[in-house]
Formats: structure tokens, C-alpha cells, sequence
């Protein structure tokens, strides 16, 4: 079999690779799809060579079918459709306060260590998540990112009939807003990507260009004037962080979802004026899985219109070039059956 190996310098070469021996409370994954992330796309560029163990294989949005069962194993049998939550909890650190998620020692699947881009992966039997046999492996690759937006919607505390502003067009942004809208939210996405812009709208959601508009004037009609419960700061950029402290309405959340690598200056006399709340989030717990599945399976959401392109894993080098000169794209998946 090949699998794609992250060589540096923007650069994947595919290897000849053999599966490995299944140890003891673990499972072999038969590789169905992988898709791509920013994570990933930071990885090519080489934002996170401090981190990878170069040559490495990457990805980590997989869905599969269990291939060989390690010793001690139970509760799964070969050929069962899976996903894969894909974290490492390392010891427990005091200051964690339970939280083993987001833990002190936490390894990061696919980033820490080798991972999905391949067409069989051993993983630890405790990351996996049943899919029902009638969803499809390609869009069971969805699951991974719909887990980061329902883990961002259940920490904003989001009730029905509130309002609700995402800040940036790309996939966990749309993903937010279609979570938050089915929980019966009122939501307005912004972005000032037309194309982007045209998919949300085709999707049912409301959206708006911040570059061509005021967002405030914008928020405040759509909201008749009370602005918004619940702001999601997805785009990561300074733009946003100044954007995020006008829109909330009195006692209104913002919810931290992008990664903001700098320091940014923020508006913190808002946050005093108006009893503003800040929430940060990151990846996700067990039950945001169980409830991506639930919604993927119920095809409330239009999860499929998300998918940009399908590749097989021979083309990772000329996906990656794509993603970088189609900055419009939505979700790229990597076909990785051997």
C-alpha cells in the first residue's frame, strides 16, 4: 500500500508502507476517506514543524471500517463503520480540572502523532464513534469538523428563538451556523468571500460581506435592533476580534472558535460596559461526536453541498496546490481505500 507522508518544504510523497501489528486495545482502520483541515493546510505550509515528526503522515478527519482487532478489545467487531476522535489525553495535570480534554499532556492525533492519510491506521479503540450503516463513509469524514461546531454551540449555551452572528464563511463557520439554526437559532453569518457568501445563501443562511457593508448597521436590522445573544468568532483575524464586542447585545456571549496564534488588542471597556461574556473553545468531548452523528444521520443538515472535491489519496500533492489557489473551498476529502 501508499501512504502520503508530509515531507516538508509544501511537499507530500507517497511511500510504500506495510500495516502494522495491532497491539493491545487497539483497532485497525480500514481508511475510507480523509478530510482536509486548516490544520492540515498549516502543516504544508510549515507552521507546525515544531510539531510533526518529519517525514510524517497527517490528517485526522477519517472515517473507516474496523479491519483487525487488538487484544482486550470489546464491544466492536471487524467491518463496523467508524470515526475517530482523534485525542490522545496524556496524564492528568492538576491545573486540567477535569477537563482531559483539553488536558496539560494532551497529544493531538494527526498532529503529534502519525495518523489518517493512509489506507489502514491503528488507533486507540477508545477514540472510535459507531456510524449507522446507512451514512455514507464520505460523508461520515464530515463528522470530525460538525463535532467541533456542536461542541461551539453547546458551550455558547445557545437557546431557541435567540440571535446569532458568525463571524467567518469557512467550514466550521457554516457548520456553527447551520448547528446554531437547527437548535432553532435566528443566525447571520459574515464573510466577505462572495463566493463563500453565494454557498451560505444557497444553504438557507443568512449572510452578509463586512467589506461591502456595515456589519453593525447590517446585525442591528436583522436583529431589529436588540443585535445578537450569541457571537462566534471564527474568521481570526483582527477584523473579527474588532467586530465580535459591537455586535453582542447587554450580557451577550462571544464564543472564541478561532485559533489566534498573536496577541490582538480587544475592546475589554465592552466587555465592562455592556456585562459581556468571553467563552474560548477548542476541539471537543464524546457527546459533541454522538451529537455530529445524530444530526449527520437525521439529513436535517446539508452536510453533502459542504464537500468542495473528492481525490484519491495519489493526488494529496496537487489537492493541497488546489486548496491553496481555491481559497473558496469548502471541504476536500482524500479517497485512501488501498
Amino acid at each position: 500500500m501508499k501512504a502520503a507522508y508530509y515531507s516538508g518544504n509544501q511537499q507530500f510523497d507517497l511511500k510504500d508502507a506495510q500495516p502494522d501489528p495491532v497491539p493491545a486495545g487497539m483497532v485497525r482502520l480500514k481508511v475510507a476517506f480523509c478530510g482536509i483541515c486548516g490544520t492540515d493546510v498549516h502543516i504544508y505550509h510549515g507552521k507546525m514543524d515544531q510539531r510533526v515528526q518529519i517525514p510524517q503522515v497527517i490528517g485526522h478527519e477519517v472515517s473507516g471500517e474496523i479491519d483487525e482487532l487488538g487484544e482486550g478489545v470489546s464491544g466492536w467487531q471487524v467491518g463496523d463503520r467508524v470515526v475517530v476522535r482523534p485525542l490522545k489525553p496524556g496524564l492528568d495535570d492538576p491545573s486540567d480540572n477535569g477537563q482531559r480534554h483539553i488536558g496539560k499532556n494532551l497529544k493531538f492525533i494527526g498532529i503529534d502523532t502519525p495518523s489518517g492519510m493512509q489506507p489502514y491506521w491503528n488507533v486507540p479503540a477508545y477514540t472510535l464513534h459507531r456510524l449507522p450503516d446507512n451514512m455514507p463513509l464520505q460523508l461520515g469524514a464530515l463528522i470530525e469538523p460538525l463535532a467541533v461546531a456542536c461542541h461551539d454551540v453547546r458551550l455558547s449555551r445557545l437557546q431557541a428563538g435567540e440571535q446569532v452572528v458568525v463571524i467567518g464563511g469557512g467550514p466550521i463557520g457554516v457548520l456553527i451556523a447551520l448547528v446554531a439554526r437547527h437548535a432553532g437559532a435566528k443566525v447571520v453569518l459574515c464573510e466577505p468571500n462572495e463566493t463563500r457568501l453565494a454557498l451560505c445563501r444557497s444553504l438557507g443562511i443568512a449572510a452578509v460581506n463586512p467589506v461591502t457593508t456595515n456589519l453593525v448597521e447590517k446585525v442591528d436590522a436583522f436583529t431589529k435592533g436588540a443585535m445578537a445573544d450569541v457571537v462566534f468568532e471564527v474568521s481570526g483575524v483582527q477584523a473579527g476580534v474588532q467586530a465580535m464586542t459591537q455586535l453582542a447585545r447587554a450580557r451577550g456571549r462571544i464564543v472564541m472558535v478561532a485559533i489566534h496564534s498573536d496577541p490582538k488588542p480587544v475592546d475589554l471597556f465592552r466587555f465592562f460596559w455592556r456585562e459581556l461574556q468571553l467563552i474560548g473553545t477548542r476541539v471537543y468531548e464524546p457527546e459533541d461526536f454522538d451529537t455530529a452523528i445524530r444530526l449527520a444521520a437525521s439529513n436535517d443538515l446539508p452536510l453533502e453541498q459542504l464537500i468542495t472535491q473528492v481525490s484519491p489519496l495519489e493526488s494529496i500533492q496537487e489537492l493541497f496546490e488546489t486548496i491553496d489557489e481555491n481559497p473558496a473551498g469548502m471541504k476536500y476529502l482524500l479517497q485512501c481505500k488501498a
